[in-house]
């Protein structure tokens, strides 16, 4: 597993750098021995440490973990971060030991359809009438994978996304899945009628 640590604006000392890979190769080998790169940035907003976690899952599962604290002591939001990490690796390992029983042609069957993800401004001219959407800042191929309910919230949870948009395996369907306010996960599944 490659660490990467880096500091914005910030200067990362030897103490600080070894306690990070430490604490990262302890927490994470502890879940899974897949994750291929971590990659940690600390930076300072105003009064506050901000660290940022990274690791990615591996290439063949596309999955990506993040966690981000934000503390007045350097260590405390390191260790913030790191929990949100640890947390999210739990969840995962739990979910795929119980996905390793599903059969090998159902993984086969999940297959990927490609879609265009588009960024767009939110500010619209009031008086614009012919700009609907905004203006386009990026725009970009996506893979909307076919996934289950269950899969699509560990996806949406793994890469700390507020929504996500897949093709439920049960019907084929496109479905979405996003993070209420409250906390709860909110499933959007339209109707035959309406797809």
């Amino acid at each position: 597993m490659q660490i990467s640590v880096s500091g914005k604006g910030v200067d990362v000392g030897s103490a600080l750098q070894t306690h990070i890979e430490n604490q990262i190769e302890e927490h994470v080998k502890k879940y899974i021995d897949r994750v291929t790169s971590v990659n940690i940035v600390i930076s300072r907003e105003a009064h506050l440490f901000r660290v940022d976690i990274t690791g990615n899952m591996g290439t063949h599962s596309g999955l990506v973990v993040r966690g981000r604290g934000a503390l007045g002591d350097v260590y405390a939001a390191f260790d913030e971060a790191l929990e949100k990490v640890s947390k999210q690796l739990r969840r995962y390992k739990r979910k795929i030991t119980n996905h390793h029983k599903d059969s090998h042609e159902q993984k086969v069957q999940s297959a990927r359809n490609v879609g265009t993800k588009y960024i767009v401004s939110p500010e619209v001219g009031e008086h614009d009438e012919e700009k609907q959407a905004g203006l386009v800042i990026a725009e970009k191929p996506t893979d909307i994978e076919t996934l289950t309910v269950s899969e699509a919230v560990m996806k949406m949870d793994l890469q700390d996304l507020p929504a996500l948009m897949f093709f439920n395996s049960a019907h084929g369907r496109l479905n979405v899945v996003y993070k209420r306010v409250d906390g709860n996960i909110s499933w959007v599944d339209p109707s035959e009628k309406a797809a």
